[in-house]
């Protein structure tokens, strides 16, 4: 059985990473969403929340698993008796770092490999602090994510319909 780890903060769950985990669940027997509890990051939502919320939206896939970590990722990963940590790439910009953490995974666990994958074309602008800024002022992100989440925002935000919002323009 190959089970693969796609981890991050996921703070909030996007279309993008959707469409990363949806590929994956293709790929693999088993795919474990798994949302980081990092000490240096001051999430929006707790990791309870994050995990609830990635259930919701994920809850199609039936070979996904969501769950919350807080040690070493390669542990996690030995853990979870899988062997691949799955990363998602946006744009160039991404690469540099994320070649630095796949160096690192497999100095630490030669054992497990990291895969790429990009999203779909027109999540490639989308990042989880991006949404959360556009919410938070106003702008409406249902092309961003999922309606769950669109929920969860606009209840974060205390925004009552982003139509009525200061902010809001047509």
């Amino acid at each position: 059985m190959k089970t693969a780890v796609y981890p991050g903060t996921f703070d909030p769950i996007t279309l993008g990473h959707s469409d990363i985990v949806r590929r994956a669940a293709q790929l693999f027997d088993k795919v474990i969403v798994a949302i980081a509890v990092n000490a240096a990051k001051t999430p929006t939502w707790t990791a309870d929340e994050r995990v609830a919320m990635a259930q919701q939206v994920l809850a199609e896939f039936p070979n996904v698993e969501v769950k919350s970590f807080d040690t070493l990722l390669v542990s996690f990963v030995q853990r979870s008796n899988a062997g691949v940590i799955l990363r998602g790439l946006r744009a160039v910009s991404d690469f540099e770092y994320e070649f630095q953490l796949a160096g690192m995974n497999r100095h630490l666990a030669p054992d497990i490999e990291t895969l790429f994958l990009t999203p779909a074309e027109q999540f490639t602008f989308i990042s989880s602090s991006l949404v959360r800024e556009v919410a938070c002022h106003g702008g409406d992100v249902p092309e961003f994510v999922h309606p769950i989440v669109k929920k969860e925002l606009l209840t974060r935000y205390n925004i009552r319909n982003i139509s009525q919002h200061k902010n809001y323009q047509e």
